[in-house]
């Protein structure tokens, strides 16, 4: 039977990219896991519309129009709540002699860091690179898997 791949290969990914920075991979029915992949779905569907493209040249104006870039704000403010409570969690429970993931190795770094009034290495920093390490990885990666076996499907010789 033909099926879409999609939402396996976006899951799979994430979750290995989630072992990395978080330390941690979901079940594929986690209730908090599928939300933050369905927030990133919605928003690669909304950065499309000319309300969301306007947002990144005016914000300043943006921010008082009604649009699908307002509900992409939100997802936004959501993901970053998930991404703020792992790192918290990491917070309570690093051990700075055994580093488990991105994060504890960040927050080493913080640690280091702590005297210098420049460092970049601040929890808001975390949270972004955070957010974009699991962002990049996972829409490449998934769309580049989905390409190869579309590749190999037309190709069955090369398999």
């Amino acid at each position: 039977q033909p099926f879409d791949p999609g939402n396996f290969l976006i899951h799979a990914v994430s979750n290995i990219i989630c072992s990395i920075v978080f330390g941690d991979r979901f079940d594929y029915e986690d209730k908090k896991f599928v939300t933050l992949i369905n927030l990133l779905e919605e928003n690669n569907k909304l950065q499309n519309s000319i309300h969301t493209q306007l947002y990144n040249f005016i914000p300043t104006v943006m921010d008082y129009l009604p649009g699908p870039h307002q509900q992409m704000i939100k997802n936004i403010e959501k993901v970053d709540q998930f991404t703020f409570k792992i790192i918290a969690e990491h917070q309570e429970t690093l051990d700075p002699t055994c580093p488990r993931d991105f994060i504890d190795a960040f927050l080493n770094k913080m640690e280091q860091e702590k005297g210098n009034g420049h460092s970049e290495f601040t929890v808001e920093t975390l949270s972004r690179t955070t957010l974009d390490l699991f962002l990049a990885g996972t829409g490449t990666t998934s769309i580049t898997l989905r390409h190869g076996f579309l590749i190999l499907q037309k190709y069955p010789e090369i398999a």
